[in-house]
């Protein structure tokens, strides 16, 4: 019985080990050990990295040892470590033996698997720790095999001051990945990691080079080098003081530091094309530095995969200043007119607009919101793609009125613009002038779209700039703008086409810059990372010279294919209006449009009128013979400026007869009906007085009222200065053939 007893007592202690054997081990041998944020090209060359939590300058684990250090650590450290389970017998006899003869602890027989163990417990050294180093060991060689724990041991063992693990010691002491790594190298690497507080690189350099040519010895004695090899390896000198870690695209290591803490993250950066890029930015603010313009940031796409290839953050790190370490490609600033094509194209492809339709650019009020022309001047009437490539701000106000702010805002968020976090009554009109606040990684990101979508309709399910044929006409539009050098692109051979476009902020705070190939997308920013204006600082002349800068760094790109006739509808268009033809446009042309211009307003400026059979004026009076004739005839307003750009253009012939219909005779420039208007006091302290402008479709004397009084008479240029009390008046004009008009404002 007592035998029986002994027995199951046995196999109960057994299973308990066995147990023990097989949970002794955690799922994570180093959980919670704090690792740096790594941050590689496309190609895994390093371009920069953040010290781990601790201080240490700690990688997360790699994947690949060189092959050098390799044999160099095996031989050094377990000469026998692919034939041993864990624990190598040979090894702990003979550290015993060394230990007594020594009187002292001079070996401790660890295999690599029992180091492992030992950097993952960080317990004291003593006997009872070692047996159960011996114990873990054997268990880890059961879970992974030979190649994993010399990866797990590379990335975790200490080489020294704060470098813990093969790859922080390769950039640290080599300055590189190791791919080319020679013998004396890995040798100097193997045995520093052996004992790094006794031995490395600024202290005991000479018993360093000693044991770095015993172990060079040893292998070329094994075989694993040749004569040639180990001749030039014993005479190659010391690692010498350590490497600063590479600092590429620091903004963007910072950007992974916040969000992937601790990890590896492989980038799609071109680690030469962004060594270009900082360069090229570099050079460009030490030109600008002179203007009190400090900082740059450039971020380049490459349009099939949608990945950031280039990325500039901040330019000229080496410059201090305030503000430098402010990632301006990810900070929200005012978009200036960088927006004006997106409007466009969601106009386009809605069936608002059509490529070319006239668009109002005379002075408006909106409701108190009135926008100028950068050069303060109006073409009266404007086409849509031509009002794009000027960057003219009253026509796309207009447009953006009839497109709608909150749909045009939906628009913009559906395109990954993240920043726009307001309700869109808070941006108004101002939203395609500046009134809101873009990140430049994200008008980037939706112009690789666009493009992307241009030529692969199947790649950008989800976003909402996806026709192809409104694509096409708004790169079109975006090609026409005038380059910086305001060369005729055309005509060289050697300039690629880029479809671009350019935006400034209010007071001068933020210049844009965005260019748009089927290969790539470039976007720039330039100003002051504070905030602080500048004059001179202008999209066009400021930020697009950089962006073709940058553009020559790139391969060329052939130009977007055209669209054909299964992408978009085939409709007739008037060629004075660029809507859809009505049934008294007598010009017209057929042209590929997106699907839902179908749903477009036909043409409302071309008309039917009634003329004398000499057809020299328009007849009211139904007694007299009359003749039909058709006329491409614009409101007033938008008459009067659109004739002094446009000698072509025939207005109505004079009325023979009273007609009141003042709407379609005559328009107030200023002041604008209903609005509330301040007289400002003259140097001398007397009271001012406003200057009213109204214009006529024909030579016609116009009669001015104040408040039912009459105050004057005007001919060609209608322009009547008053001076009006405060409070309410009504102001009335009148023209020789009877129309009227009257406007109501309030004097403040």
């Amino acid at each position: 019985m007592k035998r029986q007893y002994l027995k199951y007592g046995a196999v109960v202690v057994a299973g308990a080990i066995l147990l023990l054997w097989l949970f002794c081990l955690p799922r994570n041998l180093f959980e919670g050990v704090p690792y740096s944020t790594v941050v590689t090209d496309k190609n895994g060359e390093l371009l920069g990295a953040r010290v781990a939590d601790d201080g240490q300058w700690r990688f997360p684990p790699c994947d690949t040892l060189p092959e050098k250090f390799v044999k160099a650590l095996i031989e050094f450290e377990d000469h026998r470590f692919y034939s041993h389970c864990g624990v190598s017998a040979t090894a702990i006899g003979r550290a015993i033996v060394q230990n007594i003869r020594n009187g002292r602890v001079v070996s401790g027989g660890s295999t690599l698997s029992m180091q492992v163990i030992r950097l993952s417990r960080q317990k004291p050294r003593t006997v009872w720790q070692k047996i159960v180093e011996m114990f873990m060991a054997t268990r880890l060689e059961a879970r992974y095999s030979k190649e994993e724990i010399l990866r797990i041991y590379a990335s975790h063992a200490p080489f020294g001051g704060n470098v813990v693990g093969i790859d922080a010691a390769l950039w640290r002491y080599l300055g590189n990945d190791g791919a080319e790594l020679s013998w004396a190298e890995a040798a100097t690497l193997a045995v520093l990691q052996n004992a790094p507080s006794l031995i490395h690189l600024d202290k005991n350099r000479d018993a360093l080079l000693a044991k770095r040519n015993r172990l060079l010895t040893r292998l070329y004695e094994k075989g694993e080098i040749s004569n040639d090899d180990y001749e030039l390896s014993i005479e190659e000198p010391l690692i010498g003081e350590p490497y600063p870690m590479p600092q590429y695209a620091p903004h963007l290591v910072e950007h992974y530091h916040k969000t992937a803490h601790g990890k590896l993250t492989t980038t799609a950066i071109d680690l030469s094309l962004q060594q270009r890029v900082e360069e090229l930015a570099t050079r460009w603010s030490k030109e600008l530095r002179g203007q009190n313009i400090r900082d740059i940031a450039v971020v380049i796409s490459e349009v099939e995969s949608g990945d950031i290839i280039a990325y500039c953050g901040n330019s000229d790190m080496s410059f201090e200043r305030e503000g430098k370490w402010v990632d301006i490609a990810r900070s929200p600033r005012s978009s200036g007119s960088i927006l004006k094509p997106l409007l466009y194209a969601a106009a386009l492809q809605e069936g608002v607009i059509l490529p070319n339709s006239l668009l109002p650019d005379v002075p408006t009020d909106f409701g108190g919101f009135v926008p100028k022309n950068f050069d303060g001047t109006y073409a009266g009437a404007i086409a849509a793609d031509e009002a794009l490539a000027l960057s003219l701000n009253i026509p796309n106000v207009h447009l953006l009125k009839e497109y709608g702010v909150a749909r045009f805002a939906e628009t913009l968020q559906q395109a990954g613009f993240s920043s726009l976090t307001r309700p869109a009554d808070e941006y108004g009109l101002s939203l395609v002038l500046g009134g809101a606040e873009v990140r430049l990684v994200d008008v980037v990101s939706c112009y690789s779209s666009m493009a992307r979508c241009y030529t692969d309709s199947l790649a950008c399910v989800g976003f909402p700039l996806n026709d192809k044929v409104a694509l096409h006409y708004t790169f079109n539009a975006m090609r026409e703008v005038n380059r910086p050098d305001q060369m005729d692109w055309r005509r060289a051979s050697s300039v690629q086409n880029v479809a671009w476009k350019t935006g400034t902020s209010y007071g001068s705070r933020d210049a844009w810059a965005v260019g748009v190939t089927p290969k790539y997308v470039v976007g720039i920013w330039v100003g002051n990372a504070d905030g602080s204006g500048v004059p001179e600082l202008t999209g066009a002349r400021t930020a697009g010279p950089i962006l073709f800068d940058m553009f020559n760094l790139l391969p060329h790109s052939e130009w977007f294919t055209e669209p054909d006739a299964s992408d978009g509808v085939l409709l007739r268009v008037c060629s004075h209006s660029g809507h859809i033809a009505g049934r008294h446009c007598t010009e017209t042309k057929e042209v590929l449009l997106p699907e839902k211009s179908i749903d477009s307003p036909r043409c409302p400026y071309c008309k039917e009128v009634s003329v004398s059979l000499d057809g020299l004026r328009l007849v009211g009076d139904r007694s007299e013979p009359t003749r039909p004739q058709c006329f491409f005839v614009l409101p007033p307003l938008m008459e009067h400026y659109y004739r002094q750009q446009h000698q072509e253009y025939q207005p109505l012939p004079k009325k023979s007869s009273a007609n009141n219909d003042a709407e379609q005779s005559f328009h107030f420039v200023y002041p604008a009906d209903g609005s509330i208007v301040s007289i400002p006091k003259q140097m001398d302290g007397t009271k001012g007085s406003i200057v009213c402008q109204a214009v006529h479709n024909s030579s016609a004397e116009l009669f001015w009222h104040l408040d039912g009084s009459y105050i004057g008479t005007t001919s060609d240029v209608h322009k009547m200065q008053i001076k009006p009390s405060l409070g309410y008046h009504t102001i009335t004009v009148v023209d020789d053939l009877g129309a009227q008009k009257t406007i109501s404002i309030i004097v403040k």
